[in-house]
């Protein structure tokens, strides 16, 4: 692309749509259609229509061996239930034992419910940028087009997705460590989990992702399903003594039938009830990879569908299962992951076998997730990117292979590895889960209707600023009571044994 074409590719890409059929799809939702400044210079298409409609621009590749922008809603959607319907369910026993069962699943409902919002508002900011390619452009645009916030969004990026890798190794690696009683092959059984997700990474669009992460959301729910069976069928939980006053070598009092509050127990302190729900939180919290799905949909203008059935199937699977499983287990027995709290070793490893596929798509996701990143940056406007040439292939291996290499060493080498994590994650999940979508609603809310777009709005101004307000402070409490909380909430995800 000349010097002039770029010139005039960003001043139509800034001057709104100008494009009757898309302002009408967007007003239709109920969205504005003016951009909240320039698009990201290196995502201008070659030809110079950055700001061409969508459905152009997916027409655009019909002639390319390979196919970005394929994914329908249903496979979005097995992608986000992938994501979300993962391991760290089996903590919801634990943090509703802590919580109480009502004021548990009341927290999980609201915490489901803000992870919503702030998806549509990632959904609302997607389709009036569809230049945009992933968290990494949204940071830049959101704070003025600096180049600085786009370096800052994509290092946190990396590390974020990197260090869930890390965490998935990890937590193979002890599943294998438990079922084989061999402690010893600690690093054999990383290694071996970071060559089988590698390979399982290799696929390059999301599309064929999609049904790897629909085996890998059916064996969860198996998984989950067969922890509630069993904790109800065994006689009594992992642990269990008939004796009430019992106490543990440990010094702790547990014993007696189980448990269930319905509130929180008399003396819960307030930190205590702040990481249990910390721990619904982080479990809920995955919009940072939202941006880089809509942008390979077919039909973006679809992903409402796709938040909708997931969310609504998040708050009944957490719920249903978090409160069966505690139901049996009670408060003296819970385990965090609950099926440390299944009495038969067994039942226990069965269950927990099947949550297999998805430690292992989890990871994959997010490699995936990471090397789209820096291969559309690499290889942008060339064959290589759209076509299946040896170069192609041999960058998007390599890419997949370093990033695998660098979780599998960050995971074994690391001796503080929980607490760094901990620190990262509280950092990232207050940014890519809070800040960073109330900042994009009062970016979008302020170029539709001014500064003052509270008093131009009436009532439904003051309630999105206040609403949004209130995210962003969300955001900066995740940096502080949150380091602490995930710190615990990563021991419990990577410990199988339980009690």
């Amino acid at each position: 692309m000349s010097e002039k074409q770029a010139g005039d590719a960003v001043e139509h890409a800034t001057a709104d749509y100008n494009d009757p059929e898309m302002e009408m799809r967007l007003a239709k939702h109920g969205f504005g259609y003016k951009r909240i400044g320039p698009p990201i210079a290196a995502n201008l298409e070659r030809d110079g229509t950055s700001a061409m409609k969508i459905t152009e621009r997916a027409e655009l590749e019909k002639e390319n061996a390979i196919q970005y922008r394929t994914c329908s809603w249903q496979k979005t959607s097995a992608l986000l239930f992938s994501e979300y319907i993962c391991l760290a369910i089996m903590s919801f026993p634990y943090s509703y034992s802590i919580l109480g069962l009502v004021p548990g699943i009341i927290l999980t409902v609201v915490q489901a419910g803000f992870v919503l919002y702030t998806s549509l508002v990632v959904w609302e900011f997607c389709l009036r940028h569809p230049e945009v390619r992933d968290v990494t452009d949204i940071g830049q645009m959101l704070f003025f087009n600096w180049k600085g916030a786009w370096w800052a969004t994509a290092v946190m990026f990396i590390l974020n997705n990197t260090f869930i890798m890390a965490l998935h190794v990890l937590t193979i690696e002890r599943y294998l460590n438990t079922m084989s009683n061999h402690p010893f092959c600690t690093v054999i059984f990383g290694a071996i989990a970071a060559v089988v997700s590698w390979l399982c990474s290799l696929p390059r669009t999301f599309s064929a992702l999609s049904h790897l992460a629909t085996v890998a959301a059916f064996f969860t729910f198996v998984s989950v399903l067969l922890a509630a069976i069993f904790a109800g069928i065994e006689a009594h939980p992992a642990g269990y003594n008939p004796d009430p006053n019992h106490v543990t070598a440990a010094g702790v009092k547990m014993g007696g039938n189980p448990l269930v509050l319905v509130v929180p127990a008399a003396g819960t302190t307030f930190v205590s009830g702040v990481s249990a729900f910390l721990n619904i939180s982080y479990t809920l919290i995955g919009q940072i990879t939202l941006p880089s799905f809509i942008a390979e949909m077919k039909d973006p203008f679809e992903f409402r569908k796709c938040i909708w059935v997931v969310t609504i199937c998040e708050i009944i699977v957490f719920s249903v299962i978090g409160a069966v499983v505690y139901a049996f287990t009670g408060t003296q027995y819970n385990t965090a992951p609950a099926f440390g709290s299944l009495s038969n070793d067994v039942n226990k490893k069965i269950a927990f076998s099947f949550m297999v596929p998805t430690l292992i798509f989890l990871g994959v996701l997010y490699a995936s997730v990471s090397a789209r990143f820096v291969m559309f940056r690499l290889f942008d406007g060339t064959r290589h990117l759209t076509s299946h040439t040896l170069l192609g292939w041999i960058a998007w291996s390599s890419i997949l292979a370093l990033l695998w290499i660098f979780s599998f060493v960050i995971a074994e080498v690391i001796p503080f590895f929980s607490d760094l994590l901990s620190l990262m994650s509280s950092l990232f999940d207050s940014f890519f889960g809070w800040i960073f979508w109330g900042t994009a609603y009062l970016r979008m809310r302020s170029v539709d209707h001014g500064s003052n777009f509270m008093r131009v709005r009436g009532w439904r101004g003051w309630i999105g600023f206040g609403v949004n307000v209130f995210i962003i402070v969300v955001g900066f409490f995740f940096l502080g009571p949150g380091t602490y909380v995930r710190e615990n909430f990563i021991t419990m995800l990577t410990s199988v044994r339980g009690r």
